[in-house]
């Protein structure tokens, strides 16, 4: 019995081996939020304003710079054999948002993922190299950076979300400490969604060792962090998950799964290996959200969602995720629902379509019923006027077709001393 039991787990130990080494990774998109900062803005009363930070608002500390040296160093570690040991130009594409917080990360990151050896080192002192990271003007980004300003349809579907019965249940329940809020910092106005940046400026400042204002006990940041956390579903599920998510991470989503499908054909010609993304809290959350992986807290700092795409001999192609959003414990796997952790590639494709727009401009407009009056009333305007225009052209007609002797009396004009006579 002990001997064929051992026998079982042998072969099954080598069954379990093969199917894992016929699956081979060949793609890897990684989307990280920038390290740590400081504070993006001050509010009124704040005693820390921008003059109070080294380098000013929303830049990256020196502790920022390390979390994503080390993230780098992670991705060196998990990826060894699969990127070149050296920096690669064909095997890596890197591009971030237009904010310096978010290109210093991903510059750092890539500090640690390619430390330069042998030729590639250009000075000796300097265990570092440029690698280039790209960018699109902040008015010009759609990709990287939510909530978008110019999607009418999703500020709709933010104040329908304002008036369900969960947000007005948290608003009345948070009455008093969005109320303490709005007294003790200036602010003119403070809702759920504007305790967010007060939040934020007492976290940045808690964590560069900035003393509180008497107000801020612990129970009052504990609050804050509630509602800045139940802020993050609001703007990203809570009402119509599916549709915010079209107009927001659906988008990023819909790039990330068009690149997985074409890096899933075999080409010798296509050397790209990994594509870094460096962004916001916002973009992660919102990714999440359209994958309904959102576990409904705001991603930290250099928190990383991976996607790592694998072919096996036979041609099939299939699609892990993990998140790691604590640098003391490995990655933790995301499990698509609706799908397996290693998910066909063909699967991950149709689960995620229904949260990915296929053009995205037009269902930013509001909905139809509207336009369609603003239509019927300008087509009814329009018609008017043309019946107007069209009868004074046939009175005009008609005026001109009188006998002169019927007109009454004339002026006649001296052309030379062009004076009436």
């Amino acid at each position: 019995m002990v001997a064929a039991s051992l026998l079982f787990l042998l072969t099954f130990g080598f069954i379990c081996g093969e199917a894992e080494a016929q699956r081979k990774l060949v793609y890897v998109t990684v989307l990280f939020r920038h390290g740590d900062r400081s504070p993006v803005r001050a509010y009124p009363t704040d005693p820390y304003q921008e003059s109070a930070w080294p380098q000013g608002f929303g830049q990256l500390s020196q502790v920022g710079m390390m979390q994503h040296f080390n993230l780098g160093q992670f991705l060196r570690k998990r990826y060894k054999g699969f990127l070149n040991d050296s920096y690669e130009r064909h095997e890596i594409l890197v591009r971030s948002t237009d904010y310096d917080r978010t290109l210093m990360s991903a510059e750092a990151n890539l500090a640690g993922l390619y430390p330069p050896a042998g030729q590639q080192v250009f000075n000796p002192n300097l265990i570092w190299q440029p690698i280039p990271v790209h960018t699109v003007p902040l008015n010009e980004e759609r990709l990287l950076i939510y909530p978008i300003a110019d999607c009418p349809r999703y500020q709709q579907l933010m104040n329908e979300t304002e008036h369900t019965e969960e947000y007005l249940n948290v608003t009345a329940e948070y009455r008093d400490i969005i109320d303490l809020v709005r007294n003790k910092t200036g602010l003119n106005k403070t809702d759920v969604q504007s305790v967010w940046s007060v939040y934020d400026t007492l976290f940045c400042e808690s964590r560069h060792n900035k003393t509180a204002p008497n107000w801020v006990t612990p129970d009052v940041m504990g609050k804050l962090k509630f509602l800045k956390d139940f802020g993050f579903r609001a703007s990203f599920g809570l009402h119509k998950q599916q549709e915010k998510s079209r107009l927001l991470g659906g988008v990023l989503l819909g790039e990330i799964v068009k690149n997985l499908t074409k890096m899933a054909d075999p080409d010798p010609k296509q050397k790209l290996r990994l594509m870094m993304l460096s962004a916001h809290d916002t973009t992660v959350a919102a990714l999440q959200a359209s994958l309904n992986v959102f576990n409904g807290r705001q991603p930290p700092y250099a928190s990383c969602h991976i996607f790592e795409l694998y072919r096996d001999e036979n041609g099939s192609a299939s699609v892990s995720m993990f998140y790691r959003n604590d640098s003391k414990v490995d990655p933790y796997p995301i499990q698509l629902p609706g799908c397996t952790l290693q998910c066909p590639l063909e699967d991950f494709v149709n689960i995620t379509k229904p949260s990915i727009s296929d053009d995205r401009d037009k269902e930013c407009q509001l909905p139809s019923e509207g336009r369609d009056t603003e239509v019927i009333i300008s087509l009814a305007l329009s018609g008017f006027l043309l019946l107007l225009l069209i009868a004074l052209l046939l009175g005009v007609i008609c005026w001109q077709k009188v006998p002169s002797n019927n007109r009454g009396y004339q002026h006649v004009i001296n052309q030379e001393l062009g004076v009436e006579s």
